[in-house]
């Protein structure tokens, strides 16, 4: 049930009925009509801009159609006043027995309650985390990898087939440099004195590869030349790491459901393919680019490359494809793995990029819109920074990663559930500071702790009850009376549950499942207002000792509120309390 989108559906019958009989011009676009929360709960319970993004189109003053719209509206069962507002906003009120069916959905639905057919089934490609595998991952990855995850969670709730990708990036000169560190760790296996020069990966996350590297080798590769053994290690140690790789995921509980290598794209034709499909389209050509911003002419040195022409698509700048010594320029093979996602069918691609990555959006989209034909929409998300403190201090640098706090340290720390809530409660693209402190604390102002101890709040009224022989069942719950559910507080708490679906719908289609995480916080704060209210006031105690009409009442509306809890937290990847610690 969305009852945001029922009443929708209810007012643009109200318009259809009025262009019938012409009062509203036929042909109108009523795509922008929308039926939403008023600024104000004292103006209503819903509220409708049909009027005012009408107005023009139809030619007529916005108060006459709301009026009109009004009239048609007042004969809905559900709604008991339509009021116009302003220069033409209508407000709507909805009979309390509205609420009473919300809560008995929510109830009925259960988990599925707030799932959406918005997707209706389109196929899309969500690519994260796919941090070099050249060590354990960190902090700023853990923050990409909660996002990617909680999204592709969020876009499968809203009815859209979702693929969880991570693409290696194995085939660059980075695995080279992991590759000769870790022969230094299997030089030190082997007795010697590893040589850790600047440039190399220093952490003692490689001495186990060293040792993995002796165990099979033995000294057979002691004492040769680069070119006899690089090939071999670069290959195990990728290896190795891809495997500590997804153990890290395994802490977060992030399960990918499809690996990408960057090095299966070499000596394939894909990455030929890929630029032959830009040079059929006209969009590839030899010329030389002008100097980079903030560069003298005399720094520059002109040459003649294979360019990509991104300007025809956004970009600021065509950009380089091949280098005039004929290789292959970083952005070459990632043409080339988009265009595979292309061709697997998918229909909307999102990539989770780091901050830093900033620079690359541009010609990434340039390049999905040129070899898809704009079929295809790329949407890439940036992750900023984490800032970690502890005890008020910045957490240190971790040993075993040698330059960086691992993901591993952090949910050693905080665990996996506050690991993950803490890293959605700001937006992607803005800084969050992570306190182990503060993300620990037993407090309102730990978004975590505040959302965990709603739901187990009702956990235990629930046990409460059924001490008393009620039965909680959710389909017992679901027949309960629920006509005495009338004072303020529980209205705000069934109107809460009843915005769960609208919040999933507006979450999905902006890409930010950061908003699932604030509207937890938001519907907590609601059960824990009127749990506080029956401290003062014994009449709205979920458990009414010998009446247990009124109690199945009561805690119906709290497991209602308790289902969306748990549906947002499945979302974010965070399993429900049933009790608090």
């Amino acid at each position: 049930m969305n009852l945001f989108a029922d009443i929708r559906i209810a007012v643009i019958a109200a318009l259809d009925a009025l262009v019938a009989e012409g009062q509203l011009p036929a042909g109108l676009d009523f795509a922008n009509v929308a039926v939403e929360p008023p600024r104000d709960t004292l103006h209503g319970d819903m509220a409708t801009n049909a009027a005012m993004v009408l107005a023009k189109p139809a030619g007529a003053k916005p108060r006459d159609i709301a009026e009109a719209l009004a009239a048609k509206l007042a004969a809905d069962p559900r709604i008991t006043s339509a009021e116009v507002a302003g220069p033409g906003f209508l407000n709507l009120r909805l009979d309390p027995a509205v609420w009473a069916d919300v809560t008995r959905a929510a109830l009925a639905e259960g988990a599925n309650f707030g799932r959406s057919d918005l997707g209706k089934g389109i196929k899309v490609n969500v690519e994260y985390v796919s941090a070099n595998p050249t060590g354990p991952m960190h902090v700023g990855h853990t923050r990409g990898a909660v996002f990617g995850d909680a999204l592709a969670s969020l876009l499968d709730f809203a009815g859209y087939d979702v693929t969880r990708e991570y693409y290696i990036n194995d085939g660059g000169a980075q695995v080279n440099v992991l590759a000769r560190s870790a022969y230094e760790r299997y030089r030190e296996a082997c007795g010697l004195e590893p040589e850790i020069r600047e440039g190399l990966y220093p952490g003692d996350y490689l001495i186990p590869v060293g040792e993995a590297l002796k165990a099979k080798y033995g000294e057979s590769l002691l004492n040769k030349p680069e070119g006899d053994w690089l090939v071999e290690v670069r290959g195990f140690a990728t290896e190795a790491m891809m495997a500590m790789i997804r153990e890290d995921l395994q802490l977060l509980n992030v399960k990918m459901d499809v690996y990408s290598s960057e090095k299966a794209l070499y000596g394939t034709g894909k990455i030929e393919a890929a630029l032959q499909r830009l040079q059929d389209l006209g969009l590839i050509y030899e010329g030389v680019l002008e100097p980079p911003k903030g560069k003298l002419p005399e720094d520059w040195e002109e040459r003649e490359q294979t360019l990509f022409r991104s300007t025809s698509y956004g970009d600021d700048v065509d950009r380089p494809v091949k280098k005039s010594d004929g290789s292959w320029t970083y952005f070459a093979p990632d043409i080339a793995y988009h265009y595979d996602k292309v061709l697997r069918g998918f229909d909307m691609l999102i990539d989770v990029f780091g901050a830093d990555h900033g620079g690359y959006v541009k010609r990434m989209k340039a390049a999905v819109a040129a070899l898809s034909e704009n079929r295809v929409p790329l949407d890439i998300k940036l992750i900023q920074l984490v800032k970690l403190f502890k005890n008020g201090e910045p957490f240190k640098m971790s040993k075993r990663a040698g330059t960086f706090v691992t993901l591993r340290d952090v949910v050693e720390q905080a665990g996996a559930d506050v690991t993950r809530f803490h890293m959605l409660t700001r937006k992607n693209d803005a800084p969050l500071d992570f306190d182990f402190d503060k993300v620990l604390e037993q407090s309102k102002d730990n978004p975590v702790f505040y959302v965990q101890y709603a739901h187990a709040r009702v956990a235990s009224v629930a046990r409460k009850a059924t001490e008393l022989g009620i039965d909680v069942s959710d389909a017992a719950l679901a027949k309960a009376d629920l006509s005495g559910n009338t004072h303020e507080a529980e209205l705000a708490l069934a109107k809460k549950v009843a915005e769960w679906p609208r919040h999933v719908e507006i979450a999905a289609r902006a890409n930010e499942p950061h908003r699932i995480a604030f509207f937890l916080y938001e519907i907590a704060s609601d059960l824990h207002a009127l749990w506080n209210r029956g401290n003062d006031e014994p009449a709205l105690r979920f458990v009414q000792e010998g009446d247990a009409g009124t109690t199945s009442a009561k805690i119906a509306l709290a497991r209602a509120c308790a289902v969306v809890i748990s549906a947002g937290l499945g979302i974010l990847g965070v399993t429900p309390a049933e009790e608090m610690r």
